[in-house]
């Protein structure tokens, strides 16, 4: 018998129970016209000091915008209510975009190596305080907008993944700033390569992270930190329950995780206070705020029962 209850939890526990993501539309939105301002100012200057680096750095920052327009539809979809075919709703979209904003770290490390590596082969001059100028205003936006989304980025991966985008931008930014200090007291051209070297590989530390925890969830795996032995163990412990399997948890969208079970319970009665009991400890303990318990008299009635989740 497969038996749903939903709870009500204690008034410490309301706020956590938080069936939907934090609204960040409006941080968003400060943070797409922030990058869209920056980007016309690079065009400008760059055109006035006849400088390419600053017209390149502007398409760079464009494929920035379309990361943070793609992070903010996919947090907009996770909003939806559900329908009758789409009976979660539009939540994945936050993982999808996630695994998408780290192919375009992927692109736009890419893009920073080859061009150092060209620079390294062909020095170039910088053009000089104007592109430090530029790059200084850079770092003010980016940190700006890295910020808005601070305070998201371990409960969210989706905002996690802006939030990474636009730190990444600031690194680059500072970056450009010291180098254009360093070359103009030393002349050294090759630093400004070096340099553009060494933060793409610090972006390439958090992107690696971004996606294999994305990828993890695009293809349903337990989330980052469930221990699915744990939860094992605390519904093989529950009163009157002697086995546990077809044992499922996965994440439904970057801020909501599911889970379902088969518990083998001789007795097998409907305890409405046991099941509310589970909903309430699986939330509070493991932070699983979706949970579908059936109770079974016998687990040799599943052809295909489970052993425990290794």
């Amino acid at each position: 018998m497969t038996r749903t209850v939903r709870c009500a939890l204690e008034s410490n526990s309301v706020s956590a129970h938080d069936h939907g993501p934090r609204n960040y539309n409006r941080a968003f939105a400060i943070a797409v016209g922030l990058n869209v301002g920056y980007i016309a100012l690079e065009v400008v200057f760059g055109i006035i000091a006849g400088s390419l680096a600053l017209l390149a750095d502007a398409g760079h920052n464009l494929s920035d915008v379309l990361g943070l327009l793609l992070s903010w539809s996919a947090h907009y979809f996770a909003q939806a209510a559900p329908t009758r075919r789409r009976t979660y709703g539009l939540r994945r979209t936050s993982i999808l975009a996630t695994l998408g904003n780290g192919l375009l770290l992927l692109v736009a490390i890419g893009a920073i190596v080859w061009e150092s590596i060209q620079r390294l082969i062909h020095p170039a001059p910088v053009a000089g305080p104007t592109v430090m100028l530029v790059a200084g205003a850079g770092v003010i936006v980016n940190g700006i907008t890295a910020w808005l989304f601070v305070a998201g980025r371990k409960s969210d991966l989706n905002i996690r993944s802006a939030f990474v985008h636009m730190a990444a931008d600031t690194g680059v930014s500072l970056g450009v700033v010291i180098a254009g200090l360093v070359i103009q007291l030393t002349g050294l051209l090759w630093i400004d390569p070096v340099v553009s070297l060494g933060v793409a590989c610090v972006i390439a530390v958090g992107t690696w992270s971004l996606l294999r925890e994305s990828s993890a969830l695009a293809v349903d795996a337990v989330p980052k930190g469930i221990n699915p032995d744990e939860v094992h163990n605390y519904l093989a412990n529950l009163p009157g329950v002697r086995g546990v399997h077809h044992l499922h948890i996965w994440a439904m969208s970057t801020t909501e995780t599911a889970l379902t079970a088969h518990l083998v319970k001789p007795d097998a009665e409907i305890d409405d206070e046991l099941l509310c009991r589970i909903d309430r400890e699986l939330h509070d303990r493991f932070e699983i705020g979706h949970a579908t318990i059936q109770f079974e008299r016998d687990g040799q009635r599943c052809s295909e029962a489970q052993s425990p989740v290794q």
